[in-house]
């Protein structure tokens, strides 16, 4: 497993407005919780839940960040959207920032993960990889790789082992709690990607007011923090 090449790979998505939307939608969407509101004030509270959350779903939402890192390497790149913008391609520390659409993101990632064999992630299964294939296919993109096949590492494709560290270091969820990359890489004395004040949270907003590139650093941080915490589990935990 030394000389397969390893990805670590992170995504930022936004969600749709939803007063933007259609009224079938905005119906389907709100059913379950106009049926289980005691009252319009805990109704209120709900929907505004609900549209915060609508970043969740590759049905309400779209990336607007691809984040990859090398991990032998430790370089990479970002492909992020910048709507409106004319922003050219940069190269910090290692890592390039390329704005693109989501379709061209996709294209791309789909490309490189040709030439890996092993993909790092943070909760990759459970969002980020099936965040990918659906956004794939709603853009008519077949993906190059099948990341979710072989959950339990002894199952894996040998052309496409994901090693989800959620997973991992929750042993498949046998632990009751999980834990966020932040209280993770805190616990093990990795610089956290919340360090620069950016949280997943502030990327819709960040959007709206036009801050692709602060977009595109956060994640950045995650990479880095995703890569930190892979070799803490790999030295000590992995057998």
């Amino acid at each position: 497993m030394s000389i397969s090449q390893k990805l670590v790979l992170d995504i930022e998505t936004v969600g749709e407005d939803f007063d933007s939307l259609d009224k079938a939608t905005q119906e389907s969407l709100t059913r379950w919780i106009k049926r289980e509101s005691a009252d319009d004030e805990e109704y209120k509270i709900a929907l505004e839940d609900l549209k915060n959350g609508l970043g969740f779903s590759p049905l309400t939402a779209e990336i607007v960040a691809i984040g990859m890192l090398d991990y032998h390497k430790n370089e990479g790149a970002v492909y992020f959207q910048a709507p409106g913008e004319k922003l050219e391609e940069t190269k910090e520390e290692g890592i390039t920032f390329k704005p693109m659409a989501e379709k061209e993101m996709l294209e791309k990632f789909w490309d490189a993960a040709k030439h890996y064999q092993v993909f790092i992630t943070f909760n990759g299964r459970g969002f980020d990889v099936p965040f990918l294939m659906i956004r794939s296919a709603v853009h008519g993109i077949r993906p190059t790789k099948d990341l979710l096949r072989g959950r339990y590492l002894y199952q894996h494709n040998p052309d496409a082992l994901h090693i989800d560290l959620l997973e991992q270091l929750t042993f498949y969820g046998a632990t009751r709690r999980k834990g966020s990359l932040h209280l993770w890489t805190r616990s093990f004395g990795i610089l956290s990607p919340k360090a620069s004040g950016v949280t997943g949270d502030d990327v819709g907003p960040l959007f709206k007011k036009k801050k692709y590139l602060e977009i595109a650093k956060y994640n950045v941080g995650d990479l880095r923090a995703t890569r930190a915490l892979y070799e803490k589990w790999e030295t000590y935990l992995r057998f």
